[in-house]
């Protein structure tokens, strides 16, 4: 009897879970009496183990954890990687957490046991290695993991060489790795793509496998890398040896590059690429030096350091010839001045190519962002990425607005390469919704509408295409 009501127990429990319900299973599990509890949680288990752990509920994730400790807790991108406290069941060692997202989040996390030993989450197979390590990571159902970072195989690959460059102006060596692609001929001139953490795109974005990938599929014209690992990075990309640094860059690095390898002396033709503090010196390393870099390329841009001197400099300076291409998280503190950032930026005529992902301050996603930088400075011949995870989703486009600036009438198109649910709004700069154009099925084929802009005044806003596959979104500005 008390077999086959523990099997009874456990069926309850399955079912319940695999319904979608976890507030049904924890009611269940807690009214068991605490002998039966534990084999309920077991067989819970072994049935999250063939969903995924973290399980996925809906729009929402529960972290878990079987085991003995005293206490455990979530650190992760979602808490500013805060410990948050996981709930026990009682009588058993399950503890869980649970935590809405948005249905395309990647965000990294760790569990700590007992408020101090960190550990990856013994359940999940998946990890993103950051700056301090591997962490455990959550992808929620819409997220595409990136293909371009992978090896393959089958296609020919570029070539990297390591030099030590050293630097009159810093008084110090740099090891310095160049990216030759695939063919290179001293014969054909080459765009350039110079990164700061040079090592850590190498190593942890995988850039060498995402430079080989977009070149073979034609996303991208063929460049060279230039990767230049920092030796005092905090002070170099932010402190007090940042301006001697940018001269190490200008006057000795680009020319050397420039003596040695066939590359375009156009600024039009070179790109500066940083994440965090990197973006910071890429940032004033572009602005000060235009003639040199016409592009700069913006990850999870950290402009805190010398009371904003570089996000300021560029915002009450004169404009520019500069493109830019950025990208952030709202995960991360604090994303909303990026927006204000991108906004002033359009404002002010800049070319601004942007966007904003529920991700985390990280290389996960900095290395699933990189191929958009790179392809929007230096496209290739082919039309978008068609592979795992589409620049803009293949027989889908969203183009832009028409006239821009507009008063008070603007139209705007989109292509859909079959019938599909299709929500188009707009945005004012705070990210709030002001109108919803369409929220409808629409079938296959170019579509327009005329969006009026009554009652609302001058400025920034976005137009929003979302799709069952992707979300595309643009900037248009109301001039009244």
């Amino acid at each position: 009897m008390k077999k086959l009501l523990l099997l009874f127990f456990i069926s309850i429990s399955t079912t319940a879970f695999s319904q979608g319900h976890f507030a049904s299973f924890l009611t269940h599990v807690n009214s068991l009496p605490q002998a039966n509890r534990s084999a309920a949680v077991d067989s819970f288990m072994t049935f999250a183990r063939t969903q995924g752990i973290p399980f996925i509920d809906n729009d929402t994730a529960i972290f878990i954890y079987n085991g003995s400790t005293t206490s455990i807790s979530v650190s992760s991108d979602f808490n500013s990687w805060n410990l948050q406290t996981m709930q026990q069941i009682s009588g058993t060692n399950f503890y869980w957490y649970r935590q809405k997202f948005e249905m395309n989040a990647r965000l990294d996390y760790k569990f700590v046991l007992n408020g101090s030993t960190y550990i990856l989450d013994p359940e999940n197979p998946h990890t993103c290695t950051g700056g301090f390590g591997p962490n455990s990571e959550l992808a929620m159902p819409l997220y595409v993991q990136p293909w371009d970072i992978n090896y393959n195989p089958i296609i020919k690959h570029g070539s990297v060489v390591v030099k030590n460059v050293y630097s009159v102006n810093v008084s110090i060596t740099y090891q310095v790795s160049i990216y030759l692609p695939t063919g290179y001929d001293a014969s054909v001139k080459y765009p350039t793509v110079y990164f700061q953490d040079g090592s850590d795109y190498i190593n942890l974005a995988s850039a060498v496998n995402i430079l080989d990938n977009l070149t073979d599929s034609n996303k991208i014209d063929k460049v060279i890398g230039v990767f230049v690992k920092p030796n005092d990075r905090n002070n170099e990309y932010a402190g007090t040896t940042r301006n001697q640094y940018q001269l190490f860059f200008i006057n000795e690095l680009v020319p050397l590059i420039d003596s040695l390898y066939s590359t375009y002396k156009d600024p039009a033709k070179r790109l500066v690429v940083g994440d965090s503090y990197g973006a910071n010196i890429s940032l004033l390393i572009s602005y000060n030096h235009p003639d040199v870099f016409g592009n700069c390329g913006l990850q999870s841009s950290a402009f805190q350091p010398n009371s904003y001197e570089a996000s300021n400099l560029i915002l009450n300076g004169a404009v520019k010839n500069i493109k830019f291409s950025s990208d952030w998280g709202t995960y991360m503190d604090p994303y909303q001045s990026l927006r204000t950032f991108r906004d002033n930026l359009v404002s002010k005529g800049y070319t601004f190519d942007w966007r904003e992902l529920p991700e985390g301050h990280s290389w996960g996603q900095w290395r699933a962002t990189l191929k958009y930088i790179l392809a929007f400075i230096f496209p290739g011949t082919s039309t978008g990425i068609s592979d795992l995870h589409p620049i803009e989703p293949a027989g889908y486009s969203l183009k832009q607005n028409y006239p821009n600036p507009f008063n008070p009438s603007t139209t705007i198109e989109f292509n859909l390469e079959k019938t599909s649910h299709v929500n188009l709004d707009v945005y004012n700069s705070l990210g709030q919704k002001v109108s919803v154009l369409i929220n409808d099925l629409l079938q296959t084929g170019q579509h327009k509408i005329i969006f009026t802009a009554t009652g609302l005044p001058s400025g920034v806003y976005f137009y929003t295409l979302t799709l069952p596959e992707s979300k595309l979104s643009r900037s248009m500005i109301l001039l009244k």
